[in-house]
């Protein structure tokens, strides 16, 4: 089995490693690509930045007053003169002023004249034909051309000036020429070892600046004439490629980064991978033997245990192991032999309780005939003398003694209507000896009528409420015996309104009966005690399945016992 588990676990081993091998290489190629891809990012945007700054000071210029109304009247035929072509030179030169990236700003007008600087030269000798379209075309945006054809140390820019008192039509141009080398963008992935190659390609494919003199310019324009490709040879270097496009020139800028420099990390997560492949077996075969003792060990002490039970011994095993599963198999063996034990001592109270029932009967069936025959003689003697009163006496005795001790049915079973008119009986009897001292009530809902309960299991309740409660007084007493239906429970009550009990004799009384030490302090009923023993004997269970008595009492106001029983009855002990 440990050999198995050992093959299993260097299997899951393997794979996982090279699963984890896989992903973590593929994830530190993609955060590089994501890292390289916001560097692009961030070194457009400075790019970006520099040619805003130049559009924005360029605006300034074009829409300047003094600029604006030269060329207004340049445009209706009236010609700068020297002194006014003088009073550019701070306005224009206000570009340089603010910004060290910008090497000269030249002014033309409509017909591509230069007004400044003075020397009356064409713009159309300087520039491309198309760059003048595409800038008329732009209606005052800056347009940007790349290298200076004549000046490779710059980079050359056009922009269109809109006349504004005469709607917005061609004034003239301003011509920009950039420092070339103040776009030359510098960068390192790592911080340190080899750098990533810079490259920043016009629109038309031009190098305009690298930081890598080994890229050459048909290179770097096939680089960026290529889509999709992440990766790219060069001699015998592998590159991983990010390309970044300016919105606001159309130039193409270009990351080159080494293969190398991205996956350097690859190598330790190789060598971590094995050693820790190694030290999870050698973790692994010796936990796995630990844990096999931990485990067989407490299950051998179970069976031990169990295998007493042949012998008839029920005995319960002490705690045998930290693991949770083994404590809930040791835990429902004990559970299991504490619910037989308990059966066991439940059957045995059942026929101890029957055996005792059934004596009580024997000892209270002295000649039932002879006693029946006696009282009907004396009853209809009693009829023949005129004493009705006492011959219902008589008669009552005579069906009580009856409902006692004989017309049983076999599983000891009646209906709650049987035992109601048993205790009317009972009470009609006692009101002989306390005649106007005794009241009782008997109320019952037509619905519990037909409940069925155990034979004489009201008796021992109402007779103490007669024996306590109005005994007890000196004035007249009353019993009211009151059942109702409550869902799917019958609540039966039993009240009256003798002396009562304080809270410390109710606190014992219940503590008495929670023990089982309560003892029948009559000789004639069975007790409370009793009452309560074949409840829980007659209605076994928990819950809405079970018999619950209450006892609620106060001292000089009375004593109330309350019994619910379930609906569909209980079991025969």
């Amino acid at each position: 089995m440990l050999l198995g588990f050992l093959a299993v676990m260097l299997l899951i081993l393997t794979f996982v490693g090279y699963l984890t091998f896989h992903s973590v290489s593929t994830l530190l190629k993609n955060n590089a690509e994501k890292h390289i891809q916001q560097t692009a990012v961030q070194a457009n945007g400075r790019l970006e930045g520099i040619l805003e700054q130049i559009n924005s000071l360029t605006t300034l210029v074009s829409t300047n007053e003094y600029i604006q109304q030269l060329l207004l009247r340049d445009l209706e035929g009236q010609q700068p003169t020297f002194a006014e072509r003088q009073a550019l030179p701070p306005i224009i030169n206000l570009v340089q002023l603010y910004t060290d990236d910008i090497k000269s700003v030249e002014l033309y007008n409509k017909d591509g004249t230069r007004l400044y600087p003075l020397d009356g030269s064409s713009l159309k000798g300087k520039v491309p034909e198309n760059l003048i379209e595409l800038a008329t075309q732009k209606e005052g945006s800056l347009v940007w051309y790349g290298i200076d054809p004549l000046d490779p140390t710059s980079l050359l820019a056009v922009r269109q000036i809109s006349l504004i008192d005469r709607y917005f039509t061609t004034g003239g141009y301003l011509l920009i020429r950039s420092d070339r080398s103040k776009f030359a963008l510098e960068g390192s992935l790592s911080g340190e070892g080899e750098k990533e190659t810079i490259l920043l390609l016009d629109s038309d494919g031009r190098l305009i600046t690298s930081n890598d003199d080994t890229i050459s310019q048909e290179t770097a324009a096939l680089l960026a004439g290529r889509s999709g490709d992440q990766t790219a040879t060069i001699g015998d270097r592998s590159f991983v490629v990010v390309k970044q496009r300016s919105a606001v020139t159309g130039w193409t800028l270009l990351i080159l980064t080494p293969v190398n420099v991205i996956t350097q990390g690859i190598s330790v997560l190789r060598t971590t991978i094995v050693v820790s492949a190694v030290i999870g077996t050698v973790l692994f075969t010796v936990l796995s033997f630990f844990l096999s003792t931990l485990i067989t060990r407490p299950v051998f002490k179970l069976i031990k245990a169990m295998r007493s039970t042949r012998l008839g011994i029920l005995r319960t095993t002490e705690k045998a192991s930290s693991t949770m599963e083994i404590q809930e198999l040791n835990y429902s063996y004990n559970k299991m032999v504490d619910n037989i034990n308990e059966l066991i001592q439940l059957v045995y109270e059942k026929e101890l309780s029957r055996s005792h029932t059934e004596l009580k009967a024997l000892q209270a069936q002295i000649n039932p005939h002879f006693l029946f025959n006696t009282l009907d003689v004396l009853y209809w003697s009693l009829l023949d003398k005129d004493e009705d009163e006492l011959a219902g006496y008589v008669v009552a005795m005579s069906d009580l003694f009856r409902y006692t001790i004989t017309g049983q049915s076999e599983e000891g079973w009646v209906r709650l209507r049987d035992e109601l008119e048993h205790i009317g009986k009972y009470l009609y009897i006692m009101k002989v000896r306390f005649e106007d001292r005794l009241e009782w009530e008997i109320e019952a809902s037509p619905e519990v009528q037909d409940a069925e309960l155990p034979r004489l299991l009201l008796q021992p309740l109402v007779e103490n409420a007669v024996l306590h409660g109005v005994e007890s007084r000196i004035e007249p007493g009353r019993v009211k015996l009151k059942a109702a239906r409550e869902g799917e429970r019958i609540v039966i009550t039993v009240e009256d309104d003798g002396i009562g009990m304080d809270e410390e004799k109710l606190s014992s009384l219940m503590e008495e009966l929670d023990s089982g030490r309560v003892t029948s302090s009559k000789a004639s009923g069975v007790g409370i005690a009793n009452v309560q023993k074949r409840l829980q004997l007659f209605f076994p269970g928990t819950g809405e399945h079970a018999a619950v008595m209450h006892i609620d009492s106060q001292k000089g106001q009375g004593t109330t016992i309350s019994i619910e029983i379930p609906v569909q009855g209980g079991t025969m002990p």
